[in-house]
């Protein structure tokens, strides 16, 4: 661009950024810094441009003539950070075009890249991020490929992992079992082995992956079975946008994302998919997880197939995605029928980040491949470097130091050896790549969560945040809003100050403290964590809290007859000051596995939300009304009426009302009820318009009410009660760049434990 506007000078970076030079006209110079924005690579990140300078001091000569790029200084600038590094990117145009061009040298080479596209964290194994610290050290680069390297003006200039076929990564093929080859190309086998019914493990760039073809019934239930994954939706990844169009509803935001340089599965409606899709790639669900080709390697496998794919995370059952050659041989070939593989490592795992468009705004539901590490920008200042934890289950850890916030891909549910490795290795990944040393250590209050425990067995100061505060925090520097709020966070549960699990929160809250105005009334937990898997437990429970009479007659009881009596007595056992084994939940989310096994949705679960899933999917569309219920007051507080909505549903099932419409009522008075409590806690005791405020609270009107915790995943109550929260003349703040589920969680504990530790000093 200096060339071209006649400009001299030069460019570096430092630790604060990139600087630039210049000696020209002003209008060539207004010029640049117009263009610098317009004209920015694709995977630039152009955060601020300051300006400085003017005419030339008396006596200074004129610039060398010509424009230059100068060496990099490391050593210059302030603190922290010293290094952006890049995610993963989709394969851009320019390389398609090249990919599919017969008289291209790299012509369907499956590992093209350049500047603008192509593998960068999953391959990076250290900082500076130069070829020799990343996977790619191995790979020495032809002289074609050095010049291109080495030209400013081409597209891959210093595009670390350039290559070509004379000297890049090769492909490869390897059946599990002996098999007569129809082709000696890698990529014709395996479209074959897909073709004739069978599993393909794919090598992607964050780790290995599980295909069939999508229509093939019969492969995916054989996936099912050797996966160990009954129920949970596959994702379906399709050769193009117009196969998409063809097969979805796509609103112009699912488009975007599925199009961009991140390319994440995308949540979609699904209207158009018979005879695409079979019914078990996504059984008991409204939606399909769809995505499109994301590397050269996808493009050419999908372009040798009748249709599109399933692909899922290569690993069994909970465990991480396996991304080892070797891990990948030993633990996916009783899985696999075949392997389609290369000799690029693969240095950090990533599974792929899943989103969706919630009324026209791009939200993440996972956050991991083509977003990690690019760090959120926050508002205000961390004043000490913290690593926050994150929770148990959609683990992720999150870095904050200055004004950014980098957090982690997701980890998985900390339930195993290997995850917890995961884990660990990451942290020091990140703590390496972003030369940040924390001087914080951010946990969740839960002292069984192995993420808690390997924050408490760390040499530095430690700060316990509690579940439900971390989730208003999170979505508080989501938005870039420093509270109080009214926080209203719906979950499946977290662990409680006061010893019981929480999880229907109604919480006036900043980053660095809350106060628990309201919740929903609690309810024993039979059998703890099996009360989880078996939503049918919750129902006893909910029944026996609502008083109802005669639950034996109602159908599930009848369907876990053997063994409803001893629930029942264990559910009684939670009034005791000290329960054993009947934990007290004020949680939505068990909530829904209540109504979800009242209404015959689901008594027993095979994955996390599963039957909140199912009974969302089962509500009939339209306004069916709403079941009488009031808000009941306790103490200082108010209380959501589980009672009230349970006694609902059971009145509704004696009726003989259809399920869709019990549903659907369902979620329109626990929206209903949410608002009602919202208004309330504003106008009685937070200072609303003509109260006298609550002592002890600032005295400020909770006009912003925060939403956050995976029960808000459900699209159908965050509207109704979006809507009514607008209605009442509320503000209302929900996730975008970070889940709203446990995937968030290590943002919001980072900024907890800042603003803590700004109040200290």
């Amino acid at each position: 661009m200096a060339t071209r506007l006649g400009l001299s000078g030069q460019v570096s970076n430092d630790a604060e950024g990139v600087h630039i030079a210049l000696d020209g006209a002003g209008p060539e110079v207004a010029a640049f810094l117009t263009a610098l924005r317009e004209e920015a690579p694709p995977l630039a990140q152009i955060d601020s441009v300051d300006v400085s300078g003017g005419p030339a001091p008396p006596g200074a000569g004129p610039a060398a003539p010509g424009f230059r790029i100068a060496p990099s200084d490391p050593a210059r600038g302030g603190a922290g950070p010293r290094t952006r590094v890049c995610a993963d990117s989709a394969t851009c145009a320019d390389c398609l075009a090249e990919l599919a061009d017969p008289a291209d040298r790299r012509y369907r080479y499956p590992f093209i890249n350049c500047t603008n596209c192509g593998p960068r964290f999953t391959i990076i194994r250290d900082v500076p991020y130069d070829r020799p610290a990343t996977t790619m050290a191995g790979f020495r680069m032809c002289a074609r490929c050095r010049a291109e390297y080495d030209d400013p003006a081409d597209r891959r200039f210093h595009a670390q992992p350039v290559c070509c076929p004379d000297c890049g990564p090769t492909l490869s093929f390897r059946p599990t079992a002996a098999a007569s080859p129809t082709s000696d190309e890698p990529l014709e086998r395996a479209a074959g082995l897909l073709r004739g019914g069978g599993i393909l493990a794919v090598k992607g760039l964050g780790g290995y992956h599980l295909a069939v073809l999508a229509a093939d019934g019969s492969a995916v239930a054989t996936l099912r079975r050797r996966k160990h994954r009954d129920a949970k939706p596959f994702a379906v990844m399709v050769r193009d946008l117009a196969t998409a169009e063809e097969m979805c509803c796509l609103d112009p935001t699912a488009r975007l994302l599925l199009t961009g340089r991140r390319r994440p599965i995308v949540l979609v409606e699904r209207c158009r998919c018979a005879g695409r899709v079979a019914e078990a790639v996504a059984p008991g669900t409204g939606t399909l997880g769809v995505m499109l080709p994301y590397t050269p390697l996808h493009h050419l496998l999908l372009g040798l197939l009748p249709g599109p794919i399933v692909l899922t995370s290569g690993n069994i059952s909970d465990e991480p995605i396996v991304y080892r050659d070797e891990e990948a041989l030993a633990a996916l070939s009783p899985v696999a029928d075949g392997f389609l593989a290369h000799d690029r490592a693969i240095h950090t795992r990533l599974d792929d980040s899943v989103a969706r468009s919630v009324r026209g705004r791009e939200t993440l539901v996972r956050r991991s491949r083509g977003y990690a590490p690019e760090p959120l920008p926050l508002p205000w200042e961390v004043q000490r470097p913290v690593l926050a934890c994150g929770a148990e289950l959609k683990n992720t850890v999150c870095l904050a130091a200055g004004r950014r916030a980098y957090l982690s891909g997701h980890i998985g549910d900390l339930e195993n050896h290997e995850t917890l490795r995961s884990f660990v290795s990451g942290i020091d990944h990140l703590r390496r790549l972003f030369d940040i040393s924390p001087e914080l250590v951010a946990h969740d209050l839960h002292p069984e969560y192995l993420s808690t425990k390997w924050a408490l067995e760390q040499d530095l100061p430690v700060v316990g945040v509690q579940h439900h505060h971390a989730h208003i925090a999170s979505c508080l520097a989501d938005n870039g809003h420093p509270g109080p709020v009214l926080g209203v966070a719906f979950d499946g549960l977290g662990f409680g100050p006061d010893g019981t699990l929480w999880g229907g929160e109604f919480l006036w809250a900043d980053l660095a403290g809350f106060t628990r105005l309201a919740h929903l009334t609690p309810v024993p937990m039979p059998g703890g964590v099996a009360a989880i898997r078996a939503p049918w437990r919750m129902a006893a429970a909910h029944l026996l809290a609502a008083g109802v009479a005669d639950p034996d007659r109602l159908a599930v009881a009848r369907r876990n007859a053997d063994r409803w009596d001893a629930v029942a007595a264990l559910a009684r056992s939670g009034a005791a000051p000290s329960p054993v084994g009947a934990p007290l939940t004020s949680s939505v989310g068990r909530l829904f596995d209540a109504v979800a096994a009242l209404v015959g949705v689901r008594d027993t679960i095979t994955y996390e939300g599963q039957a909140a899933i199912e009974l969302e999917r089962i509500a009939a569309p339209g306004d069916y009304g709403r079941y009488p219920a009031s808000p009941p007051p306790s103490g200082a507080g108010l209380l959501l009426p589980g009672a009230d909505l349970i006694r609902g549903v059971v009145d509704d099932l004696r009726e003989r009302v259809d399920p869709t419409v019990i549903a659907a009522r369902f979620h329109s008075t626990l929206a209903g009820l949410t608002v009602d409590i919202c208004a309330a806690l504003r106008d009685s005791l937070l200072g609303g318009p003509g109260a006298p405020g609550r002592p002890g609270l600032p005295a400020c009107p909770a006009g912003t009410v925060a939403l956050s915790g995976g029960v808000f995943g459900n699209l159908r109550l965050l509207g109704e009660i979006m809507d009514g929260l607008v209605d009442r003349g509320f503000t209302v703040l929900t996730h975008s760049r970070v889940p709203c589920n446990d995937g968030g969680i290590s943002l919001g504990q980072a900024m907890v434990a800042n603003a803590r530790g700004q109040q200290r000093t």
